[in-house]
């Protein structure tokens, strides 16, 4: 059955695409975001499509790498965001913007406010991280293997609000995509610590399936969310 579907899922596909020639930016655009980007991009990115793409509606689906990867390969998505490289064949990726992940420490920690934390400074820290599926909990754990850092094991969240709050209540400490820094670190109890150049980070992109033969639109939807970034003047860094 599993295999059937997929069939089927493809078949749709191709007859949507199919259907959609020569009405290029129309039509439901099914885009998975990985969850450690949506609350903070969509905002900006729903706003941006639908003034630049007014015949464009997009269908969100808010998924984990594994999945997006998954639904990209059968055609149930069109397009997904999510951290390159995705790693997937047949795939084509289009950068979006880089960003720095950020130490967010209890309060009154001696790191609170710190603007040059070298990554040596976590092997002395208890680094809690999201669950295993997110792509974010992978490459946080890179950082700290990098540099021989302890990681809290036992612990681990679904998302990173509760992440935070686990922060918050002195549980440990925890790596978070500076876009989301503004947002998760409001409540008190929190704050946050920026390391030194070159600071740990990742990179987000557009992903879509190179059969798709709407590589032009997908890469102009790219652009159009790498201007609406500049505009709102996200905490990233933009491709030159």
């Amino acid at each position: 059955m599993p295999k059937a579907r997929a069939v089927l899922d493809a078949v749709d596909a191709l007859v949507t695409e199919a259907a959609m020639v020569g009405k290029p930016f129309a039509g439901t655009l099914r885009l998975g975001i990985i969850p450690t980007v949506a609350p903070y991009l969509l905002p900006v990115a729903l706003d941006a499509l639908a003034k630049a793409f007014p015949a464009l509606e997009p269908e969100v689906h808010e998924e984990r790498t594994g999945r997006l990867l998954e639904g990209l390969g059968t055609g149930r998505l069109d397009v997904a965001v999510l951290a390159l490289p995705a790693g997937g064949r047949g795939l084509a990726e289009v950068p979006l913007y880089a960003e720095d992940f950020v130490l967010v420490v209890p309060k009154r920690h001696e790191l609170a406010g710190t603007i040059d934390v070298s990554r040596v400074a976590l092997r002395k820290l208890d680094v809690m991280l999201l669950e295993e599926g997110h792509c974010l909990r992978d490459q946080a754990l890179d950082v700290c293997r990098e540099v021989g850092g302890r990681v809290e094991a036992a612990t681990r969240a679904a998302s990173l609000g509760t992440l935070v709050q686990l922060v918050a209540a002195g549980m440990g400490v925890t790596l978070l995509p500076e876009t989301a820094v503004g947002v998760e670190t409001r409540r008190s109890g929190l704050a946050a610590a920026r390391f030194c150049d070159p600071a740990p980070g990742r990179r987000i992109g557009l992903v879509y399936r190179e059969s798709a033969g709407r590589a032009a639109e997908y890469t102009e939807i790219a652009a159009e969310l790498r201007r609406a970034v500049r505009t709102r003047k996200l905490p990233v860094r933009l491709p030159s």
